[in-house]
């Protein structure tokens, strides 16, 4: 039997809120599974290093979100919320948005910044690509204290050797 710590190494690309939570939950039950984590942060993802968190949920970029009508009698018929509202209503991302955080708290889950600090607290990684960095005009010092910078050669690195690698 190895005593060799497991990895779990968690490459981050999309930032609204709803694909914010499967990288940070995993990361930060594989942790607290005793697992050595790193989060690997490109493209759309890179904001969720920020050291303000922004991000909404976008309904047109996943027409599958089970949203029910949640205003006035409707809301008691239980009924879905059309795709085409989803993408043509004013306003429906902040709503969306608004919507995902109050279902989320009454059902108690954690707030993004709650399992991203859960991350940092157990010690993970995170890294933000320069690449992503450069190509669209982050600064160091809008991220996390936490946040390391490195390139695609540091993330294929550190997967190299990952017992679980993820893409999300």
């Amino acid at each position: 039997m190895s005593d060799k710590q497991k990895k779990l190494v968690i490459i981050a690309s999309k930032g609204t809120l709803d694909w914010a939570y499967p990288p940070f939950i995993l990361a930060s039950t594989a942790a607290a599974m005793d697992f050595k984590v790193v989060m690997f942060f490109t493209f759309y993802g890179l904001p969720l290093l920020m050291n303000k968190i922004t991000a909404q949920v976008s309904p047109t970029g996943n027409p599958a979100m089970p949203m029910k009508m949640p205003f006035g009698f409707l809301e008691k018929f239980n009924l879905p919320i059309p795709n085409i509202m989803k993408s043509s209503v004013p306003g429906f991302e902040m709503m969306s948005t608004m919507l995902m955080k109050r279902t989320f708290n009454m059902k108690g889950v954690a707030t993004i910044e709650e399992l991203r600090s859960a991350c940092v607290d157990s010690g993970a990684r995170l890294l933000g690509c320069q690449m992503t960095m450069d190509v669209f005009g982050f600064k160091k010092e809008q991220f996390i204290p936490q946040a390391e910078i490195g390139g695609a050669a540091t993330a294929i690195e550190e997967a190299s050797d990952a017992d679980i690698s993820l893409f999300i």
